[in-house]
């Protein structure tokens, strides 16, 4: 796991975060958080999402969450297929009329729908 030793890592709750500074797009962030055993950080509450925010922070780069629009249900959703049970949006977001699957944080903690081929920082959550 030399993602999770090479970047910086942050404990919340039962949750390990880490990132390795890296930006890449939506696919290749989930899988090389995938290849190290963890998948890409997705906020269930405020605390992880300030957690996922002060990597953000620190590193200055918007990064993708672990989450994607549902193909069938057109709603937001973890990666797992399971509900959001908490959201961050900024103001007027989501507003990509479906043509944005993904989700990016702001360095501010909150939320953006987003197009998944863009280079963001990957966050990883073990």
């Amino acid at each position: 796991s030399v993602l999770a030793l090479s970047g910086k890592i942050r404990k919340v709750g039962d949750k390990m975060l880490a990132s390795n500074g890296k930006k890449v797009d939506f696919a290749s962030a989930l899988q090389s958080c995938e290849e190290v055993g963890g998948t890409l950080a997705a906020p269930k509450n405020e605390e992880e999402n300030k957690a996922i925010m002060d990597i953000v922070k620190q590193y200055n780069q918007y990064a993708y969450l672990g989450m994607r629009k549902g193909e069938t249900s057109g709603q937001f959703q973890y990666i797992n297929g399971m509900p959001l049970n908490y959201s961050n949006w900024h103001q007027r977001e989501p507003d990509g009329q479906g043509k944005e699957k993904c989700v990016e944080m702001y360095t501010d903690g909150t939320w953006n729908d987003k197009k998944c081929n863009r280079y963001r920082l990957t966050v990883c959550e073990f």
